[in-house]
């Protein structure tokens, strides 16, 4: 994970994962609507994740 896509996780959570499948981007956007953090963190953790 690169330093902008970190930043991008943090600005806009649902924006930093859109290449990883539409269901991480769901889970993400969902999280964010119910509270900021939890969509940060749900999506840093995606991004970390390897395949």
């Amino acid at each position: 994970m690169s330093f902008g896509r970190a930043l991008i996780a943090i600005l806009c959570p649902p924006l930093a994962v859109i290449d990883k499948g539409c269901g991480s981007i769901f889970i993400v956007l969902i999280l964010s609507i119910a509270g900021w953090i939890p969509g940060v963190i749900a999506a840093l953790v995606i991004l970390n994740r390897k395949y």
